[in-house]
């Protein structure tokens, strides 16, 4: 069975993080290229990255800025970042009471099928949602996971996806609204999607949850769907 390391890293700055992930990757992509030239073989290592994030836009590589609705004065009044990355996807927010998690994946290891990891990360967060009485599913053609999903005018995204794949190692991943302050979103078209709204567990439960509790309900229903543990 694969194994997993998991941190928590808590409230950590947005592009200190993706350098960490940057670094993760590289030393699993070095493996691989290694791997490629010698007889001895060396294991990639897979590793589940959560945190939050201070306010930060971030834009993928087939995003439009015209999606962020802010200047930079306006960002600096919001106290925001905005930034812009190498994941597929749009623009989308992250902020403080939001589950923010990065797979970093030898899918090798796993399915070497990258439309059926997103929809296993998509399983691990539905499955979460069961534990509190909140159906979940998905709409076609989106990423995502979303509350009333079947109910046109109604739909509401409550965890968004954007993933890179190297050699087949993932990184970047979901951001899962916990106890979201999701007015940050009214000054971005999420994932350049200008008639679907967003939601947070928090305003669906109509009270503050425990996060942690959450966290790890989470890291449990993922381990379940891809089939590892933790080391």
């Amino acid at each position: 069975m694969p194994q997993v390391i998991y941190e928590d890293l808590g409230l950590m700055e947005y592009q200190p993080t993706w350098d960490y992930q940057e670094q993760l990757l590289k030393h699993n992509t070095d493996i691989k290229l290694y791997n490629r030239e010698h007889a001895e073989k060396r294991q990639t290592v897979n590793s589940l990255l959560f945190c939050e994030h201070p306010h930060v836009y971030t834009l993928g590589k087939s995003g439009d800025e015209k999606n962020l609705l802010l200047d930079a004065n306006a960002l600096e009044v919001a106290e925001a970042k905005f930034v812009r990355i190498n994941r597929g996807g749009d623009i989308t927010y992250h902020g403080p009471g939001q589950i923010v998690g990065y797979p970093i994946f030898d899918l090798e290891y796993f399915q070497t099928d990258l439309h059926l990891y997103l929809r296993s990360l998509e399983d691990a967060v539905i499955n979460t949602l069961k534990h509190y009485s909140i159906k979940a599913g998905r709409i076609h053609g989106l990423t995502g996971v979303w509350i009333d999903e079947e109910r046109t005018g109604y739909e509401r995204k409550i965890c968004a996806i954007g993933v890179r794949c190297s050699r087949w190692i993932t990184m970047h991943g979901f951001a899962f609204n916990i106890n979201t302050n999701l007015d940050y979103f009214k000054n971005i078209i999420p994932c350049g999607l200008n008639d679907k709204a967003v939601t947070s567990l928090q305003q669906e439960l109509q009270h503050e949850v425990d996060i942690e509790e959450v966290k790890l309900i989470l890291k449990n229903e993922l381990a379940k769907k891809f089939g590892y543990d933790y080391m």
